[in-house]
């Protein structure tokens, strides 16, 4: 399933909305690094790749932009180490 992410950068964050449950990843951006700090899903939204997709986004975004990750999130490092292709990110 694919989810309407927004980048909310006022509240440095990526976020959906699924049935009124508001998922996100929060970062804190500085230099030309992005140091991802939390993913949070909702219960009542939990097992439907929510976190996946907005990891993914998160990454994406870090790529477009040519910065380095720092992944404090446990969920971005499990990603990363199964997405190789956000290897070249890591700080």
């Amino acid at each position: 399933m694919e989810y309407t992410i927004i980048h909310n950068e006022a509240a440095q964050s990526f976020e959906t909305e699924v049935e009124g449950h508001k998922a996100s990843v929060e970062y804190y951006l500085r230099d030309n690094t992005i140091n991802i700090l939390h993913t949070w899903v909702p219960k009542p939204i939990e097992g439907r790749s929510i976190a996946a997709a907005l990891t993914k986004f998160a990454l994406d975004y870090a790529k477009q932009n040519q910065l380095k990750v720092i992944p404090n999130c446990s969920y971005t490092q499990v990603y990363i180490k199964r997405h190789e292709e956000y290897r070249d990110l890591l700080f």
